[in-house]
């Protein structure tokens, strides 16, 4: 009698806590406690995630959390040689040549598997759409989407520009938990860090995209330089070199002293090994350089070119 007892008396906190009504904070607190011991998704995550879903149903946070354990579940590594300087962006873990010194390049190879992915693109999905003015939320979907496509990026694509239509047309109130504000100087600025990373990813489906996005933000923000530079890159990185220099020069001619205009300028003159028209971006760098150090440099090497002969 005494040994049932005990085991009662010792049962008994796990039946009253198995009843006990959590607040939603304690339920972020209890989760960002277990998370941070066993990971987004490690043992015993998804029970209680459950049991919050359960309790509170409407949740975005719980929604948010449930997103980053399929997302974490859904992704494996591996490491795999590749005869490139980057991958997808990414420089090599393992920097290596073989026997006849061409490049065998380690890099880290992430497979994602579609079923657990699709719960992830669910959970956050739920999460925008029980706190649409919540911009991270959208971020988050954004970069998963980026990081699944790897190489050919159309969901990433349709759905940055659906948000960027949704900024636009909507204006809504965003909200960050990290800024202060959210203004359109601000979302513009997210906007180009997708456009590099579109370009980074170093394929012909992400250049495209890289192309898309940034024509697709210029019939919002037309003239806007930052994106018509865009342009100036993705002329140059398919040498058709004729519509690249009319895009800088259209650039300069907003703003002479614009360094990512006069950057591709440079190196659009590189590219041709025409010294008349790198001559020309020196001048304009000499003349109107952001820095001292900048319109310095550009004189001197405009000099050399003039004395050399």
């Amino acid at each position: 009698m005494k040994k049932i007892l005990a085991i009662i008396l010792a049962l008994m906190p796990i039946g009253m806590a198995a009843q006990e009504e959590w607040s939603q904070e304690e339920f972020i607190r209890r989760y960002s406690n277990l998370a941070g011991r066993v990971g987004a998704s490690g043992l015993g995550v998804e029970t209680l995630l459950d049991r919050w879903q359960a309790a509170y149903p409407d949740d975005d946070q719980q929604y948010l959390a449930r997103f980053s354990m399929f997302f974490d579940r859904c992704r494996t590594s591996r490491v795999e040689a590749m005869p490139v300087d980057r991958y997808l962006g990414a420089e090599p873990i393992i920097p290596m040549t073989d026997s006849l010194g061409n490049k065998a390049n380690w890099f880290e190879v992430f497979d994602y598997d579609d079923e657990l992915f699709g719960e992830a693109k669910l959970a956050i999905d739920k999460a925008i759409e029980l706190q649409p003015q919540r911009i991270d939320y959208r971020f988050y979907k954004a970069d998963a989407l980026l990081a699944y496509e790897k190489g050919s990026p159309d969901m990433t694509l349709q759905n940055l520009r659906s948000l960027i239509d949704y900024n636009c047309r909507q204006h809504p109130a965003w909200v960050h938990p990290d800024l202060d504000h959210m203004d359109e100087e601000r979302f513009k600025a997210f906007m180009q860090d997708y456009c590099a990373a579109l370009f980074r990813l170093g394929t012909s489906g992400g250049t495209n995209a890289f192309l898309s996005l940034s024509e697709h933000l210029l019939q919002y923000y037309k003239g806007d330089v930052l994106f018509m530079n865009n342009i100036g890159s993705y002329y140059i990185s398919q040498k058709d070199f004729k519509k690249a220099q009319k895009q800088i020069d259209e650039v300069l001619k907003k703003e002479p002293g614009n360094m990512t205009a006069l950057r591709n300028g440079l190196l659009l003159g590189r590219f041709k090994k025409d010294v008349k028209l790198e001559k020309k971006y020196l001048a304009l760098m000499a003349a109107h350089g952001e820095t001292e150090l900048d319109r310095n440099s550009a004189a001197v090497r405009l000099e050399a070119y003039n004395n050399k002969k």
